[in-house]
C-alpha cells in the first residue's frame, strides 16, 4: 500500500499538523504552510485531521498508486489529470490501483495538498510525520520527495469520503498578493513610534530567497529605537522579526524555536493560511487590527471548518 513517485515536482513533502510540544527543547514545529487546506483535504477523504498529506509547491508531481484510494486536492489551483483525463480539485475522487495522477498547470496559489484516504504513513518522529527540511527530520527521510521514492500509505476505510465537494476553496487564493492583518508586538517598543504606520504604508514583496522557514520581505524599512538585538525569545508562527536591515522576516511553518531580533507585529492566526499560499514575487499589505477582530475572524473560520467536518 504505497504511492510511487514518477516525477517529484519542485518541492513535495509529507506534512501533518506539526511536531508540537518540543519547542522548549529546540525542535521546530514544521507542518503545513496552509493548515486550512490541509484540514479540509483530510475531511474530504474521510481522514482524521491529524493524518499526513503531501504538500506540493509551485510545480506538482506525477504519482502512481499501488492500491485503490479516495483522494482530494485542496489549496493552490492546479489542473489535474488522472490517467490522462481531467480530475477536479476541492472534491474527492477515486483512484484505481495502477493509476497515475498528474499535477499540470498551476493557476493560482503556491501550495496544494494531496489528501489520500488512510493518510501517508511514513515513520512518526517525536509524535509527528511532518517534514522539517533544515534538520532533515520526519516525513520521507527528512527530505523532499524524489523520483523513484515509494511512500507508504495507511489503511483506508472502505468508501470513506465526505458528502459533497467544495463550492469554492476554503482559502481565497491570492492573485499576486494579499492583505494580512496584524497585531502589534510583542516587542513593538523596540521600534520608532511610527513603525506600525510604516509597516502599513506600502506593500512588501516576498523575496526569491524565501522558504518554508520564513519570507524575506522587501519594502519600507523599519527603524529600531533600542537596537536590533534582544535576548533570544520564542518565535511563534506569523511573527515579523526585524533584523538590523530594517526589512521584516515573516516566520512560517519551519521557523526556528527562538530568535534574537525584535518582533514588530504578528500576523493573526486566521490569515496564516492565506500567507501560506504566497510565493516569491507576491505582494503583502499589512493592516493592523484589534485583538477582538482577530478572535472574531478565527471563530468564524473555525465555524466554517466545523461545517465541513474539518
Amino acid at each position: 500500500m504505497a504511492i510511487r513517485v514518477v516525477k517529484p515536482g519542485m518541492l513535495t513533502t509529507v506534512q501533518d499538523a506539526g511536531r508540537w510540544g518540543y519547542q522548549a527543547r529546540g525542535v521546530p514545529v514544521a507542518g503545513p504552510m496552509d493548515l486550512l487546506s490541509h484540514r479540509v483535504g483530510n475531511a474530504l477523504v474521510g481522514n482524521d485531521r491529524a493524518a499526513a498529506t503531501l504538500e506540493i509547491t509551485l510545480l506538482g508531481p506525477e504519482l502512481e498508486f499501488e492500491s485503490e484510494r479516495v483522494v482530494a486536492v485542496t489549496g493552490a489551483e492546479f489542473d489535474l489529470a488522472l490517467d490522462g483525463k481531467p480530475a477536479r480539485i476541492n472534491a474527492p475522487f477515486l483512484v484505481a490501483s495502477g493509476s497515475h495522477l498528474q499535477f499540470l498547470a498551476r493557476k493560482k496559489g503556491t501550495r496544494a495538498y494531496l489528501a489520500i484516504s488512510g493518510g501517508v504513513a511514513t515513520p512518526v518522529v517525536l509524535g509527528s510525520r511532518a517534514t522539517h527540511l533544515v534538520s532533515a527530520m520526519g516525513g520521507y527521510e527528512g527530505r523532499a520527495l524524489r523520483a523513484g521514492d515509494r511512500v507508504t500509505l495507511g489503511q483506508s476505510a472502505a468508501g470513506a469520503t465526505s458528502a459533497h465537494a467544495l463550492e469554492e476553496p476554503v482559502v481565497a487564493l491570492p492573485e499576486g498578493g494579499a492583505t494580512l492583518r496584524v497585531l502589534p508586538g510583542p516587542q513593538d517598543d523596540y521600534f520608532a513610534p511610527d513603525a506600525l504606520d510604516v509597516l502599513q504604508s506600502a506593500p512588501y514583496v516576498v523575496g526569491a530567497n524565501s522558504d518554508r522557514m520564513g519570507f524575506r520581505l522587501d519594502g519600507p524599512r523599519l527603524t529600531h529605537a533600542r537596537g536590533a538585538d534582544i535576548i533570544s525569545d520564542a518565535t511563534p508562527l506569523g511573527v515579523l522579526q526585524v533584523p538590523a536591515s530594517g526589512l521584516p522576516i515573516l516566520l512560517m511553518a519551519d521557523r526556528q524555536t527562538t530568535g534574537g531580533y525584535p518582533i514588530v507585529a504578528t500576523v493573526i492566526s486566521a490569515d496564516m493560511s492565506m500567507a501560506g499560499q504566497l510565493g516569491p514575487g507576491d505582494r503583502i499589505t499589512f493592516a493592523a487590527c484589534t485583538p477582538r477582530e482577530a478572535m472574531s475572524a478565527l471563530i468564524a473560520q473555525e465555524r466554517a471548518l466545523m461545517a465541513l467536518g474539518a
